[in-house]
C-alpha cells in the first residue's frame, strides 16, 4: 500500500470522515499522482499557489515544501480543521472557508503579491469534478494574474479542455481555453488511485495562461456568444443553430457572411476553426 493510503484511512479514521458525495469528494491515494503534479507545477519559494479543494491536505502537504505560500479554498467545514490541525506549524499555510466561486481571486492574487514576496501565481488542485467547468470558466474570465492552472479532473472533460478548437472532443469551452491558455495532458489517472473509487477516470491536466489571447477579436461578448449559441445544438449546422437562438442576426446576414468568407454554408459549428469564429464576428 502506498504512504498516502495509508495516510488517509489514518485521518479518515481519526476524525471519523467519509467522503460527502454533493461536495465530489474522492481522497487521492496514489503517491505518484501527486508528485506528478507538483513537478508539472515547477514550484519556486517566490510562488503563491492557491489550491481549490484541498480536502485532507494530502496535496497541500507537498505544496507547502515547495511554494513561497499556499492558499487553501475549501468549502467542507469538516475539512478546516483537519488541514487546521495538520499544518499549524507552517508559517506559509493559509485557509479560506469558502466557495472557491465566490471568491474575489483578484482582490486576494493582489493583496498577497503587495505584502509577501510573490512572483509567480499558480493554481493547483485536485478539484471537485461537479464544478469542474465554473471554476475553469472562472479561472480563464476573470483575467487573473496567473502563470498556470495544474489540475486534476474527469478525463471526459480533460480531453475537451486540451483540444484544439475543430477537433472532435471539442466543446465551447475548447475554444475558451484555447484563447486564453496553452493546454497539455500529463497524466491519465485510474479510478482504483481513489478512496472511494469515482466511476469515471481522471487526468491531470496543465493550462499555461497565455500573454495575450491567442487572436484579436472584435467584440470578445459576441464572439463567446456566437460560439456557445453554435454548440447548444451542435448536430445542427451554424445557420439553423443561429435561427433557434437569440443570437440578434438573421439567417440571410449570416449566409452572406459566410459566403463571403468561402465558409461552407452548410457547416456545423464545431468544425469551424478559432480564427473563423472571430473572422464572422468581424463581418456581423
Amino acid at each position: 500500500m502506498s504512504k498516502i493510503y495509508e495516510e488517509t484511512k489514518f485521518l479518515m479514521k481519526k476524525y471519523g470522515i467519509t467522503a460527502n458525495k454533493k461536495l465530489g469528494q474522492n481522497f487521492l491515494i496514489e503517491d505518484n499522482v501527486i508528485e506528478k503534479i507538483v513537478e508539472s507545477s515547477s514550484l519556486t519559494s517566490e510562488d503563491l499557489v492557491i489550491e481549490i479543494g484541498p480536502g485532507l491536505g494530502t496535496l497541500t502537504k507537498e505544496l507547502l515544501e515547495k511554494a513561497g505560500k499556499v492558499i487553501c479554498i475549501e468549502l467542507d467545514n469538516r475539512m478546516i480543521s483537519i488541514l487546521k490541525d495538520r499544518f499549524f506549524m507552517y508559517k506559509n499555510f493559509e485557509i479560506i472557508n469558502e466557495d472557491v466561486l465566490k471568491v474575489d481571486l483578484n482582490k486576494l492574487i493582489r493583496e498577497n503579491k503587495e505584502k509577501d514576496q510573490i512572483k509567480n501565481v499558480k493554481i493547483v488542485a485536485n478539484l471537485p469534478y461537479y464544478i469542474t467547468t465554473p471554476i475553469i470558466m472562472k479561472l480563464l474570465e476573470e483575467r487573473l494574474d496567473i502563470e498556470s492552472i495544474t489540475v486534476m479532473i474527469q478525463k471526459e472533460v480533460a480531453d475537451r479542455l486540451t483540444e484544439l478548437p475543430g477537433g472532435k472532443s471539442g466543446g465551447a469551452i475548447t475554444y475558451t481555453v484555447y484563447y486564453y491558455a496553452e493546454a497539455e495532458e500529463l497524466l491519465t489517472v485510474p479510478n482504483n488511485s481513489f478512496i472511494p473509487e469515482p466511476e469515471v477516470e481522471s487526468e491531470v491536466i496543465k493550462l499555461t495562461l497565455r500573454k495575450k489571447p491567442v487572436i484579436e477579436v472584435t467584440d470578445e461578448k459576441k464572439f463567446f456568444e456566437l460560439i456557445k449559441v453554435s454548440f447548444m445544438q451542435r448536430r445542427k449546422t451554424l445557420l439553423n443553430a443561429l435561427s433557434n437562438s437569440t443570437f440578434n442576426i438573421s439567417k440571410e446576414k449570416m449566409e452572406q457572411v459566410l459566403k463571403d468568407l468561402n465558409i461552407d454554408t452548410r457547416v456545423r459549428g464545431e468544425a469551424l476553426s478559432i480564427e473563423q469564429y472571430a473572422e464572422i464576428v468581424k463581418r456581423i
